[in-house]
């Protein structure tokens, strides 16, 4: 097995990290990443087989499980909730509650909104030079999701604020001041969740949070601290990743405009170059996998970015062509696998469509300035990028 160094902050591995998969993907399935510790699966087959291996999962073993220092609690007293982090029975549990609520009627409900919504950002673009990740990408899934769950549409940017600061907690870049921020923002998120829920228990609404509240299963129905966690996650896992995506869209086809935007187009930029790009898994008993002994308490790590562009199975990989998935291509690792595979995708899917049929419907934007993108792996995408008319 190949054992590479790759910090994932440098500069260059910042703006394009497919040059160091293409190596690492050279040398097999998995390979050995340095500055993580960590065994990785590159190709499309490694990664979708490891997501969907029930000897793997997302919660540690109890005696794997890390200490949490004290300063550290409020961040991971949500996490602790989260079906991203749980495996079954709870995580079973947990997503078949949400799933109850978080239904394809109540999705497909919020396109008209979301149109009107798109079409009234684009209306408001400025004719000079602005920021298309604050003037569009942002404001689509967090007023989007403030409408799922019922929140006031105007706390958008509050929640956006809370959630970046928490979403900082997976990046490689974190820091001392960045672990604070999010401990604050951790407190003041789910303050305002618990909040929202104790108005909606006395006054129900039309809204997820109302059904979330209502939804049982074999009698169990979610818990306060359940319930402030899976809003939270559905805010940060669904804001963070569509903000990424329409951004790294926007930097593909500005310089090249789509003459359609359609379903196939949204896949295609979702293999191409998707939101999240490592996601890991525990190992939970001895197996043999690609080749590599894997023992109960080791970590693996899934490169969905790595997936997505391997040349045994998708055709001039390093290429954008939606004409792809006008066929019959092999699905993409975006939104991961198995138990754990996204459950707003088919949300994030509709905001994407809306989202950049509306920006490349409008007037004609350019780039500014070369685009850059930000120091956030395990994610990949931009802060900033600026465009005009």
């Amino acid at each position: 097995m190949l054992r590479l160094s790759q910090s994932p902050t440098d500069p260059a591995f910042v703006q394009d990290p497919y040059p160091f998969y293409e190596r690492a993907r050279a040398g097999g399935d998995l390979f050995e990443w340095e500055e993580y510790g960590l065994v990785c699966a590159t190709s499309h087959r490694a990664v979708g087989a490891l997501l969907r291996d029930r000897r793997l999962g997302r919660e540690a073993p109890p005696e794997c499980a890390p200490e949490i220092a004290e300063h550290l609690r409020p961040f991971y007293d949500i996490e602790a909730h989260s079906m991203l982090e749980l495996e079954p029975p709870r995580h079973k549990r947990l997503r078949g509650l949400v799933l109850r609520a978080f239904t394809s009627r109540r999705i497909a409900a919020l396109g008209p909104g979301l149109e009107a919504l798109c079409a009234d950002l684009v209306a408001a673009f400025p004719d000079g030079p602005f920021d298309l990740i604050e003037a569009y990408a942002k404001p689509i899934p967090a007023i989007t999701i403030c409408r799922l769950l019922g929140t006031p549409e105007e706390d958008w940017r509050q929640l956006v604020d809370w959630s970046n600061a928490m979403v900082a907690m997976y990046q490689a870049r974190r820091t001392p001041q960045i672990e604070a921020a999010a401990m604050g923002a951790s407190t003041a998120f789910a303050a305002y969740i618990r909040e929202v829920v104790a108005a909606r228990r006395s006054r129900p609404g039309d809204d997820l949070i109302t059904e979330l509240i209502a939804a049982e299963e074999a009698g169990e129905s979610l818990s306060t601290d359940e319930l402030v966690t899976t809003c939270i996650l559905l805010l940060n896992a669904g804001h963070e990743a569509t903000v990424h995506t329409i951004g790294n869209a926007a930097t593909l086809l500005l310089p090249r405009p789509p003459g359609r935007v359609d379903e196939a187009l949204v896949e295609e930029v979702l293999r191409f170059d998707p939101p999240l790009h490592m996601f890991t898994r525990w190992v939970y008993e001895p197996c043999e996998l690609f080749g590599h002994s894997f023992q109960r308490g080791d970590q693996v790590a899934c490169l969905l970015a790595a997936a997505g562009r391997d040349p045994s199975v998708y055709d001039d990989a390093a290429t954008f062509d939606p004409s792809r998935y006008a066929g019959k291509a092999p699905a993409h690792a975006a939104f991961g696998g198995g138990i754990h595979f996204c459950v707003g995708a088919p949300l994030a899917r509709l905001e994407l469509l809306i989202g950049l049929r509306a920006l490349f419907a409008g007037p004609a934007l350019s780039l500014a300035e070369p685009p850059q993108f930000a120091d956030l792996y395990h994610f990949h995408g931009h802060d900033r990028l600026m465009v005009t008319r």
